[in-house]
């Protein structure tokens, strides 16, 4: 896969595009005025991966909260880019709030909603104009729940005038005013004065074809980093399902510079779960390694269910456990390991020579004894009580001579 060519945007001491990683983005759901628990949670998000973290600024309380924030986490050594995410009265707010825009590291602007008729322009370039003053880069996001209407209504006239079977879809239609509406932001923005290497877009919509379709679309109009993802994913599966067939598609065409993965969360469940489900899409599409991985088959009756369940559940506990203090102690290399945990013999010797390190399980009515490969060779054959623990022991010895 040919990655996309892209212009570098430095957002705090992150670097977005060009050569840079994908990288992972997330958002709180905290009031912003509760300095405390907008705090708290960032440094949770933080703590379980994300590289940059957004948070609503509504109104005058939340602009006068962000200076707080910044400077608690800075008290906590948390040094994460910090994200504004500004929607109808952004340019308000900067104006009686300037130390807002100092303290955050990107300001999100969304065209559609920024101002509506003949105030649409000032007040985006009062925006602009503020990330200029203060060296800040902008993510110029397009949703099509608040698409640029002017654009819209513009494309849908000049659709019902041309012959039926040259008329597109609504579809094409969306995805060619999202994509519009941030291109002709993109050069609004540089001729107030915006440089190209502070501008990052997207075109988000919920619709998984249609996502597809707009970053499609929209990598062929510009040099800018794209940042992905769908605007609402929705709850459990259906939002993790459909925010992996989106961003995946996308990815695997080179494009998308960062990523969000914009799940509902269940009542009292952690925000964090989002960045773990991003960390997952980057590391099965081949893109990024955050932990080592673990094959484990889905069983059938040949498997001793309830034996190949606990192990491979209890391994890869201890493997997420173990992960953070070998990067605590300085060890590299290891997020890339892969650890095979299977459940018989039929598929288990292949999969596990193949993996760093494997260990077979026996199946019902076969060999009670497990060979455990590294590196396509055999290495020993465990059984009885202490075959996980003694698997654990050849893992760590494995880590401790590779990495």
């Amino acid at each position: 896969m040919k990655r996309r060519e892209s212009i570098e945007v430095q957002v705090g001491k992150v670097g977005i595009g060009a050569d840079n990683p994908i990288r992972i983005q997330s958002m709180t759901n905290t009031p912003t005025s509760d300095v405390d628990a907008t705090v708290s949670q960032i440094i949770e998000l933080i703590e379980a991966g994300s590289e940059l973290v957004r948070f609503t600024v509504k109104d005058f309380k939340d602009a006068e909260a962000v200076p707080k924030i910044k400077e608690k986490l800075e008290q906590e050594k948390y040094d994460a880019p910090l994200i504004g995410d500004f929607h109808y009265n952004g340019h308000l707010l900067l104006k009686k709030y300037p130390e807002a825009a100092q303290a955050l590291d990107k300001l999100r602007i969304n065209p559609g909603n920024v101002g509506f008729g003949n105030s649409h322009d000032s007040n985006f370039k009062m925006i602009i104009d503020k990330a200029i003053e203060f060296g800040k880069p902008v993510r110029i996001g397009v949703n099509f729940g608040s698409i640029d209407q002017r654009i819209f209504m513009r494309l849908m006239d000049e659709n019902s005038k041309k012959e039926q079977e040259e008329q597109k879809s609504s579809e094409e239609l969306v995805v060619e005013a999202m994509c519009q509406s941030a291109v002709e932001s993109e050069n609004l923005a540089k001729e107030y004065g915006m440089k190209p290497n502070k501008i990052i877009l997207s075109a988000k919509v919920s619709d998984v074809s249609s996502v597809v379709n707009a970053y499609t679309e929209l990598a062929k109009l510009t040099k800018q980093p794209l940042h992905l993802g769908l605007t609402e994913a929705g709850m459990g599966e259906k939002g993790i399902i459909a925010t992996a067939a989106a961003l995946s598609t996308i990815l695997n065409k080179g494009i998308g510079d960062t990523i969000r993965v914009s799940l509902t969360p269940r009542p009292g469940a952690s925000r964090t779960e989002e960045v773990k489900v991003a960390q997952q899409i980057l590391q099965a599409n081949g893109l990024r390694s955050f932990l080592p991985s673990v094959t484990s088959c889905p069983g059938c009756g040949r498997t001793s269910s309830a034996l190949f369940q606990e192990i491979a559940e209890e391994i890869t506990e201890y493997l997420q456990k173990r992960a953070k203090e070998w990067k605590k102690a300085g060890k590299k290399g290891f997020e890339e390991m892969r650890v095979a945990v299977m459940g018989c013999v039929v598929n288990g010797l292949g999969e596990s020579r193949n993996a760093n390190i494997g260990l077979s399980l026996p199946g019902s009515g076969e060999d009670p004894v497990s060979p455990v490969y590294a590196d396509g060779k055999e290495i020993t054959r465990l059984h009885g009580e202490t075959r996980i623990s003694d698997f654990k022991k050849l893992i760590e010895e494995y880590v401790e001579n590779h990495y």
